[in-house]
Formats: C-alpha cells, sequence, structure tokens
C-alpha cells in the first residue's frame, strides 16, 4: 500500500463497552471505498488498521471481528492515549478515518486439519477474537479447538457474553483464569483462580498435529513457551502477534523494530522460531 494513500471514510456505529475502560467500536467504510487498492473491511485475523480521530490523530489498531457484506469493521479498544481517549468520547454517527489492511496475520492455511490451542491474555483476546471466529465459522474444516483466556479480574475478562455461550459449545473447550482470588462469574464454569500457564494443565495435546496462535503482553510469551516446548510443540508451530509495537503501520518510522524485522510488514504474526536469536524479541 502507497504511504502516500489518503485514508478512506468510516462512520462510527455503535460502542459496546465491555470493561472499565474497553469497549467495542463497530465502524462502516462505504461501499467501493478503498485505500491505495485495498478494502479496509477485507482482512485476515492477525492484521490491523490505521485509525484517524478528526483532531486527535492516528492509531494502529487490530481486527477483532470478521469481514462482513455490508462492510462492518469491529474493534476493541482500551483508553490508554490521546487517540483512544477522544474515540471513548465520541458518539454514534460520528465521522472517523481508516488506512489498512496492514501486516500478516495468523497463517490460515496451515492450520487446516489441524488442533488449534489459542492462548489470549487481557487485550490479546481482540485479535484472537479474530482469529476465533474465523475458525467457528468453518469449523469442519479444523481439528481440535482450545482457547485458554486469562486476565487480572473477572470484570476485566472481555466478550463475557461470548464467553458463557463458548462455555456450552461441544465443539470447543474452554478454559479461562484470573489472577486475584475473587469470585469468577457463575455463567462460566470453565473459570478459576490461576496463572494463564497454569490453564496447560491436564491439557491433552498432541504437539506434531497442533498450532498455538498466542496474543497478549510479553510476560505471557515468557512464560508459555517453555511449557509448551516441554510438551513438544515445536518453534515453528507457536506464532505470536507483537501487535503492541504497531505505530505507523508501513515500515517508515522504526518503532515496531525486531532485530532486522518490521513488525507492521513482516508481522505482527511471528513463529517463534522467526524470533530465536533476536534480542528483546520478547
Amino acid at each position: 500500500m502507497s504511504s502516500g494513500s489518503p485514508p478512506c471514510p468510516a462512520t462510527l456505529l455503535s460502542i459496546r463497552p465491555l470493561s472499565g475502560d474497553t469497549s467495542l467500536f463497530t465502524l462502516q467504510v462505504p461501499e467501493g471505498a478503498q485505500v491505495g487498492g485495498e478494502q479496509p473491511w477485507q482482512f485476515e485475523p492477525g492484521q490491523f488498521l490505521q485509525l484517524s480521530v478528526p483532531g486527535a490523530g492516528e492509531a494502529p489498531i487490530s481486527y477483532c471481528g470478521v469481514p462482513t457484506p455490508d462492510r462492518r469493521v469491529e474493534l476493541c479498544i482500551r483508553r490508554v492515549g490521546r487517540v483512544t481517549t477522544a474515540l471513548h468520547h465520541a458518539l454514534p454517527g460520528d465521522q472517523l478515518a481508516v488506512r489498512g489492511p496492514f501486516g500478516r496475520g495468523f497463517p490460515l492455511r496451515h492450520y487446516l486439519g489441524r488442533d488449534i490451542l489459542l492462548v489470549a491474555g487481557g487485550l490479546g483476546m481482540a485479535p484472537l477474537r479474530a482469529l476465533l471466529h474465523t475458525l467457528l465459522a468453518e469449523r469442519q474444516r479444523f481439528g481440535r479447538l482450545t482457547l485458554l483466556y486469562g486476565a487480572k479480574a473477572p470484570d476485566a475478562l472481555l466478550f463475557r457474553h461470548e464467553l458463557t455461550d463458548l462455555a456450552g459449545r461441544k465443539d470447543l473447550l474452554l478454559r479461562l483464569a484470573v489472577d486475584r482470588a475473587v469470585a469468577c462469574p457463575a455463567a462460566i464454569p470453565s473459570c478459576r483462580e490461576a496463572l494463564l500457564p497454569e490453564l496447560l494443565d491436564g491439557l491433552a495435546l498432541t504437539p506434531g498435529r497442533t498450532f498455538v496462535p498466542v496474543c497478549g503482553p510479553p510476560s505471557l510469551y515468557r512464560a508459555l513457551i517453555p511449557p509448551l516446548l516441554a510438551r513438544g510443540v515445536t518453534p515453528d508451530r507457536i506464532h505470536l502477534s507483537l501487535e503492541r509495537r504497531m505505530q505507523c503501520g508501513q515500515g517508515r518510522c522504526g518503532h515496531c523494530a525486531v532485530g532486522s524485522l518490521l513488525c507492521c510488514t513482516e508481522g505482527p504474526v511471528f513463529a517463534y522460531s522467526t524470533l530465536l536469536g533476536i534480542e528483546g524479541a520478547l
């Protein structure tokens, strides 16, 4: 995509609070909208877009839904800076702008016929929600499907209503963890007080047919990778999203550099085997 391509307009349709500082924003782009030959509403799980808020600036945001015929885009956004704070003060009907999609997402073609173990920590549930919905939409094309999701407290678990529905599915294993010693939501019996990597205990896992897409803070990666390797999962089958590093989205600012790699153009999803030996990658 050309760095000089102007963004396309997007209308804010709705805002749904998910936690104290995080909401689900639904946007819609006009029919036929393109940016540098790309359609911002056509994307793969793990990719991101650049969202512009008038008077506040632009920020990279991971997609958290799936492409729809009516060109709606779902974004899960935490209020952490100037742009995201301005966005949380916006109202349905407000005009925003988007560019994208950017980056490389999760390699779905490698997941066909395989077992998928998704692991999300905190806000990492946002991009993994896009992947999860994609897998569930064509459930018969994949093997055993498991979601491990952890947050600091029950009220920090995102998409709690969806988690309740997922807990009742027969074709998905859901395990949730919260750090604090407080009650888990009664509607989600798979939730317990634990650190997220502890959810691997007793989990049936066939290393030779399992891929593990992961998204969360660096501390999660450092704690999760050793037990996965010990279980026989090879580094090329562990796919990590480094979406937290995004800034310009086009490889110009260097903010997202990991060694000689640029997360915004060569990622943000990388196989762990690609990151081995790169100081500071995780």
